[in-house]
């Protein structure tokens, strides 16, 4: 069984104590008896015990041709203890303490990483613990309490306030505020009615909701997310594959420069061995490039955590770089830049009388603008009626009798009785892209109803924002030039493309990062190719399964702003990496001189103990600066 790197500290800081004790006394000249003997039987465990992996590593790279950052700890450590083993026999000066308190300090370091990994881990099971362990099963009428995995995919499933919901599904009956923070980040709770999505373990927070199951087990939202965060930390961003190939030159000049130091202190200051070979043991210590390490994996475990818990997945660490060199993003528009749903903008007439007409009539009509007549309508105290002899006429409207008169809503071909009035007013509608249906009574138009898929409520904000970033702003979409430009000249876009068949819409991409790097940004089937060819694709979490799967980073809340909260912390987590690079690079620069000797003159000297110690401090503020991600402010 393999030892955790937290037991090995713990034995290693046991084993190495009495070693420490003799190093504070010996300022005092006080020395154990038998400390040499003593000294080799602890280093001795402690390098078979704790430090066997490190040298294991650094072998099998030796054998590669490859040299690592346990080279420079195993050679560093080796050297210590064969010289301190030749130096007993002469009966000179051992250093057995160094090659064991410098175990014991990259041992810290590493722990520090598990430690940080684990949490990371945890926090992941513990979105899955948040799943619900039973369930109200409605069959034939009853309610029965089920275990969670007995439910099937198209079961009706009961949710009662304060219940979590048991897996993704659609509200079918009631209406009810959801508690979907866990998911989205969003504190407030999200109101849901018929044909809304529901998302497995959020929870339900105060009407009664009968929804029908659609994904279970790996399927659902939150186990996607779980899975998202885990393929993000364990990605390399391109960066880190530059640090890698320096590593493999970093380490090889280390060690001529440890070879250079002794030759140097050897022969031409004509120091004794131990003392020139102490110099190069420091050079190999405070030189090992953990920190170097930690630098991108910490912050990419901290930030695509923080990202997640906020309703941002980041995919992976390519897309965590590339979207900061996105001067580029092109959005498709419905559903993405606007609502997805028409609603009514206008309506020419007696309001409460066209939309009375209008409630009663829709409500047995299935057709997509139905719902903006009745979402409008909803909005009025309205009376409702009996609807008889209900038509549906294919390309002109629908009619049916309302206290003994036949209403109708449709076209011009519906209307047999149309004032210039009317139409005058339905054409300067339709000049503003906007769909336009007539509501009259026996042939005659009483008042016209105007329809419009409207940008979203934060559209315009966004491009606003994007635009002051020096990002340029696309809309790309397959609905005709007026409608979209419409749209796009009420949010502000750079650029319009319409007319766009959907596989045509990945050419269009192409022709645009011929000038720079894009971004798209997107919700539906059709957008999945333009999502994968863009090079970063932005899924919106209220679109497809297909959708989603395409983007490499996806926003959870159905809410445009979150984009600006994606380029934030991609930003924040991309800048801290490069932070923790240069201060990873510091500690080397400074400390590679100091251990060398080279200000020994001037009283500077590194013990290896010290230059051990310098360089588990490195790794230290290298995991401390990561975790100051966790104190994002989002706007």
């Amino acid at each position: 069984m393999k030892m955790s790197v937290r037991k090995k500290v713990i034995i290693t800081l046991i084993l190495a104590l009495p070693l420490l004790f003799q190093m504070v006394l010996m300022p005092f000249h006080i020395m154990f008896p038998y400390y040499n003997e003593l000294a080799l039987i602890l280093t001795t465990l402690i390098l078979v015990l704790a430090a066997k992996d490190y040298y294991i590593s650094a072998w099998v790279a030796f054998k590669k041709g490859q040299a690592n950052m346990n080279t420079l700890v195993t050679i560093g450590t080796l050297v210590a203890y064969f010289y301190s083993i030749y130096a007993m026999t002469l009966g000179h000066e051992v250093y057995f303490e160094s090659a064991a308190v410098i175990i014991l300090f990259v041992l810290i370091g590493d722990s520090l990483e598990e430690g940080m990994r684990k949490r990371a881990s945890g926090a992941l099971k513990g979105l899955l613990k948040l799943q619900a362990k039973e369930a109200i099963l409605l069959k034939n009428g009853q309610e029965i309490k089920i275990p969670v995995e007995q439910i099937k995919i198209g079961d009706i499933l009961v949710a009662k306030p304060a219940m979590k919901f048991a897996c993704d599904g659609v509200v079918v009956k009631g209406s009810s505020h959801v508690d979907e923070s866990m998911i989205t980040g969003e504190s407030l709770p999200v109101k849901k009615i018929v044909g809304d999505n529901i998302v497995g373990a959020t929870i339900n927070y105060d009407g009664v909701i009968n929804y029908r199951v659609t994904k279970l087990g790996q399927d659902t939202l939150l186990n996607q997310i779980v899975e998202f965060v885990k393929k993000a930390q364990a990605s390399k961003a391109p960066i880190q594959r530059l640090t890698d190939k320096f590593s493999q030159f970093f380490v090889p000049i280390v060690l001529i420069i440890a070879i250079i130091t002794f030759e140097v202190w050897y022969v031409i200051f004509s120091a004794p061995v131990d003392r020139s070979l102490i110099f190069a043991v420091n050079v190999l210590v405070i030189a090992c490039p953990c920190a170097l390490g930690l630098a991108i994996p910490t912050a990419l475990m901290v930030g695509t955590n923080l990202s997640a818990k906020h309703g941002i997945l980041i995919k992976n660490g390519q897309a965590l770089e590339e979207i900061n060199q996105i001067s580029t993003i092109v959005f498709d528009k419905t559903g993405t830049i606007t609502k997805g749903e028409p609603v009514v903008t206008d309506i020419v007439g007696d309001v409460n009388r066209v939309l009375t007409l209008a409630k009663n009539l829709e409500q047995n009509s299935e057709h997509p603008l139905a719902k903006a007549f009745l979402n409008e309508a909803r909005k009025y105290k309205l009376p409702s009626y009996e609807v008889s002899n209900f038509q549906v006429h294919k390309g002109q409207g629908i009619s049916g009798i309302i206290n003994g008169q036949e209403i109708f809503i449709g076209n011009e071909k519906m209307a047999t009785d149309l004032s210039q009035k009317l139409l005058d007013a339905a054409k300067k509608l339709e000049s503003q892209a906007k769909t336009c249906a007539y509501v009259g009574i026996a042939g005659k138009a009483i008042g016209v109803v105007a329809m419009q898929d409207i940008p979203r409520d934060n559209a315009a904000f966004v491009i606003t924002e994007l635009k002051k970033m020096g990002k340029k702003t696309v809309i790309l979409t397959g609905d005709n030039q007026n409608v979209a430009r419409e749209i796009g000249k009420n949010v502000g876009v750079n650029q319009v493309i319409s007319e766009v068949l959907p596989n045509e819409k990945a050419k269009e991409v192409k022709k645009l990062q011929k000038e720079a790097k894009v971004a798209f940004v997107g919700d539906g089937i059709n957008d999945a190719p333009a999502l994968s060819t863009a090079d970063v694709g932005v899924a919106m979490g209220s679109g497809t399964d297909i959708a989603i799967e395409s983007g490499d980073i996806v926003l959870m809340q159905d809410n445009l702003k979150n984009l600006l909260n994606a380029l934030q912390i991609s930003k924040k987590i991309f800048n801290r990496i490069k932070i923790n690079l240069f201060w990873a690079f510091i500690y080397n620069v400074i400390g590679i001189p100091i251990a060398a000797g080279i200000f020994a003159k001037q009283g500077l000297v590194l013990s290896p103990e010290l230059a051990g110690l310098a360089m588990a401090f490195s790794s230290i503020s290298v995991v401390a600066s990561s975790l100051l991600l966790n104190r994002t402010k989002f706007n």
